[in-house]
């Protein structure tokens, strides 16, 4: 049975909308910028050399296109965990049931988050971390860890917006401190351009587009759908959603430009005596600090690398309450975990279920850690359904479109060709084992259907067969591509490839969620 719509909006109505644009802002900040801004500006240099400038730069162009697109839907149709609702009520129940398996199993992306912080803890705790992997004692603390996270969650949004907010503060504050510091002490600005290093592009423009995805600098900038899934609990989400994830996305960039400077004017003469392909640094800013005496910013950016994932956790946390909250809605889950707690507005049922799998994915397992580490790709999967989304209701119901992107109508296909290709870039390391776990969603759409016969089978399968078609291609292209494929095709005519399949995918997904409809009641 259908659940109604009216239980749906009731338990909406639950929800405490005390999110404003800096509080949102926050968020999203916070859930893009991890400890990975400790490394990526090596790597980015090792490939690109000073180019790599440009390279955050177009990345912050085509980030913020895909972004455009969850821009328009959060303003236009703001619901607690929209993201996962949208591919339902756009394409159908067998994309809503694929897209949202992936979205269940990404949750085992925040424990991985959980193992980042102990592990950089271990720096001061050896008893931490040892041979590769957290000890007993470590387990226990990333245990304590998601219970402390999860309990800051449970007494309301409002104590959650501002506990993060504190910390975005602290999260800003030591990379900034990084970038000043670097910059005053020890920055040559003559080697962007030096000869002897080949100039400010020593690889060739080409490496830029190298750096984006090799680089991983396209996914640093990744994880500004958080304010979305928040759209629930915004004040007036029509301009603080968008604002929001369009501000946290320029906020991460001016900051990763700043860290990429610092870091190509910092490096000393003898670490480039290969050239930048030779820079290597187990602890870039950290060694940069030690050699520019900046002994007590060394220290600090240890202590950030274990703050830095912590923040991002705690928006994962929440994140994934969200989401629970909305696969329940979906009836993916039992709609029990649904429901809203009436005096603080958190979906506390939600947050215990995402509490109880964060800590079994914790459990050192065998073979468990190459899974989780690739659960973090799986999330990619919501900006395309996002884009198919988008210009389905922008066929279906344009009165309901916000106006906050002119446009749509182009900007929606490019966002799925560019979201495409965020997956393909993640490598046929991480999507050999990532997109055949999220096919398990077809027989559990089948599952699902055989409990509940609202619906037509057949009709459904037809609805959602573009998906599966896209997921199936996409593990097959990526196994013949140059990102950890066997690189019968060689970059950069696989992204060739994958873009103009994504071309050929994106009106056929249009056409069956306009043709057949989605789900008007949840």
């Amino acid at each position: 049975m259908t659940t109604p719509a009216p239980e749906i909006e009731a338990e909406e109505g639950r929800l405490r909308r005390h999110l404003g644009v800096w509080a949102l802002t926050a968020i999203g900040f916070s859930n893009i910028v991890g400890s990975g801004w400790l490394f990526s500006a090596m790597y980015a240099a090792q490939i690109a050399g000073p180019a790599a400038l440009l390279a955050w730069v177009a990345a912050g162009i085509l980030v913020s296109l895909v972004a455009l697109v969850m821009v328009e839907l959060g303003a236009s149709r703001p619901e607690g965990g929209g993201t996962v609702r949208w591919p339902l009520y756009a394409s159908g129940r067998l994309t809503g049931t694929v897209i949202g398996f992936s979205v269940l199993l990404s949750i085992g992306a925040t424990s991985a988050e959980l193992t980042a912080i102990v592990q950089y803890a271990g720096y001061y705790l050896p008893w931490l971390y040892a041979d590769d992997a957290l000890t007993g004692a470590g387990v226990a603390a990333a245990v304590l860890l998601s219970f402390v996270l999860t309990a800051l969650n449970w007494f309301g949004v409002r104590l959650f917006g501002r506990v993060n907010t504190a910390v975005t503060v602290v999260k800003v504050a030591v990379p900034v401190l990084t970038v000043v510091l670097l910059l005053a002490s020890g920055f040559d600005g003559s080697r962007l351009t030096s000869p002897e290093l080949g100039g400010f592009a020593p690889y060739g423009y080409a490496a830029v587009l190298s750096a984006l995805a090799g680089g991983g600098i396209v996914y640093s900038l990744n994880g500004f759908q958080a304010p979305v899934d928040f759209s629930g609990e915004a004040r007036n989400p029509r301009r603080t959603v968008p604002l929001a994830v369009l501000g946290s996305i320029g906020a991460a960039l001016l900051l990763y430009l700043g860290l990429q400077l610092a870091f190509l004017g910092a490096v000393p003469d003898d670490a480039l005596v290969a050239g930048w392909q030779g820079v290597s640094f187990e602890s870039p800013f950290g060694q940069l600090a030690v050699a520019l005496n900046l002994g007590f910013l060394a220290a600090l950016l240890y202590g950030d690398a274990v703050l830095s994932p912590g923040g991002s956790a705690f928006v994962g946390v929440a994140v994934d309450a969200r989401h629970t909250y909305a696969l329940a809605k979906n009836r993916l889950l039992p709609r029990a975990l649904m429901r809203v707690h009436a005096a603080s507005g958190v979906p506390r049922r939600a947050l215990l279920l995402n509490l109880a799998v964060i800590v079994v994915f914790l459990l050192p397992f065998r073979g468990w850690q190459e899974i989780v580490s690739v659960m973090g790709t799986l999330y990619l999967l919501l900006y395309l359904s996002a884009a198919v989304a988008a210009e389905v209701f922008r066929r279906r119901e344009p009165e309901r479109l916000s106006g906050w992107v002119p446009g749509l109508k182009v900007i929606a296909p490019v966002s799925f060709v560019l979201a495409t290709l965020f997956v393909y870039w993640s490598g046929f390391d991480d999507l050999r084992l990532a997109l055949p776990l999220t096919l398990i969603g077809v027989p559990l759409f089948v599952l699902l259907w055989r409990t509940d016969r609202s619906t037509p089978l057949w009709p459904e399968l037809r609805r959602g067969a573009w998906l599966v078609a896209h997921l199936v291609v996409l593990t097959v292209l990526s196994g013949l591509g140059s990102f950890d494929g066997l690189s019968v095709m060689a970059a950069p005519w696989d992204t060739l490839v994958v873009a103009v399949w994504a071309l050929v995918v994106f009106p056929v997904a249009v056409r069956s969620g306009v043709r057949d409809g989605g789900v008007s009641r949840g």
